[in-house]
């Protein structure tokens, strides 16, 4: 885990507590939060879209309980363990509930994000048009 992950584990519990309430009773989203500079910048819920037959909304199943999304926000800070030297990008937290209502899953997608604008132009060579990386 990297230095600053303990403040990212702060800000993730953070972001949960505040989508507890979109959280319970969703069945299936994404949960998505930008990072820049090991800073949660923006987050929010992607939710899966709600189906209608002939017109007609579906019956809504079951979704997180408040216990799973409390689970859910355990997992998502015990998960940050597995982020490896990166400070930019984003987390995605998929989750969904199965049909049955008391077992559910997730998984974890990391996106590191890199500008080249932002790097020093030190290492670029004007004459030779290419990064020296000595």
């Amino acid at each position: 885990m990297e230095m600053d992950s303990g403040s990212l584990a702060r800000q993730v519990d953070f972001v949960f507590r505040k989508l507890e309430g979109e959280l319970t009773n969703a069945t299936a989203g994404t949960v998505l939060i930008h990072v820049r500079n090991n800073a949660v910048g923006k987050f929010g819920l992607r939710h899966h879209p709600i189906e209608s037959r002939n017109g007609q909304f579906e019956q809504e199943s079951e979704g997180l309980s408040p216990s799973q999304v409390r689970a859910f926000r355990q997992m998502a800070i015990d998960a940050l363990k597995y982020r490896r030297d990166w400070t930019h990008g984003e987390i995605l937290y998929d989750f969904a509930v199965r049909s049955n209502a008391k077992t559910w899953s997730a998984s974890v997608l990391y996106e590191s994000n890199y500008n080249m604008a932002s790097w020093n132009t030190r290492y670029y060579s004007k004459s030779s048009g290419i990064w020296d990386t000595k």
